[in-house]
């Protein structure tokens, strides 16, 4: 049997007034060093006046630094129409911004994903990739609706193009209650209307 495969059941003693831990009968230096240590930080604790203060930098700055080199990146790779090459900076961009830890705002990995969504979907329809760029459009619609008219008109673009007329009506149909003013949405809905052969 190895070492650690042992347990001992250690005589510890909880005082009711401070809450102290302590061990009776004769303890290793090594327990002895932990009960001490956890005594110390549950009076730290105790001692607090109000709530625990926040982390010391609730964001990292060199995760958004990287996430915004990684879209200027994908931005002139597409400008360039290396269009593979702008999904992979935005692919890599979109894993850094979920990675996000939890306690970092959840307002701030929306705003960066919905973006990088609607960008990455921009790419996948310049290489005619109607399917990715209505699912990263339609990813990033769910972000963020309101604010975000070039998702919700490429993804009825898309749709569009893989010939769903009915889809595409009833999503730029949606999109008009939250974007009633946009013209290219407007036209893209006329566009549908005289596919599908309605009277817009």
């Amino acid at each position: 049997m190895e070492a650690d495969d042992v347990f001992t059941l250690l005589p510890l003693h909880l005082d009711p007034s401070s809450k102290s831990v302590s061990a009776t009968g004769p303890i290793s230096n090594a327990l002895a060093t932990e009960l001490a240590a956890l005594n110390t930080l549950h009076k730290s604790l105790k001692d607090i006046d109000g709530p625990a203060p926040p982390p010391p930098v609730p964001v990292n700055p060199k995760r958004s630094a990287a996430i915004n080199k990684l879209r200027e990146s994908g931005n002139t790779e597409f400008r360039k129409h290396n269009y593979t090459n702008a999904i992979h900076h935005y692919s890599i961009a979109i894993q850094a911004a979920l990675g996000r830890p939890g306690w970092e705002p959840n307002g701030l990995v929306r705003e960066e994903v919905h973006g990088l969504l609607a960008n990455r979907a921009q790419a996948y329809m310049a290489q005619q990739m109607w399917a990715e760029g209505a699912v990263d459009a339609e990813a990033s619609v769910e972000m963020k609706k309101v604010g975000n008219a070039k998702a919700w008109w490429r993804r009825g673009k898309c749709l569009l193009e893989m010939g769903r007329l009915e889809d595409a009506d009833a999503w730029v149909g949606q999109s008009l209650e939250f974007e009633a003013t946009e013209p290219d949405l407007v036209a893209l809905r006329e566009e549908i209307g005289k596919r599908l052969g309605k009277v817009v």
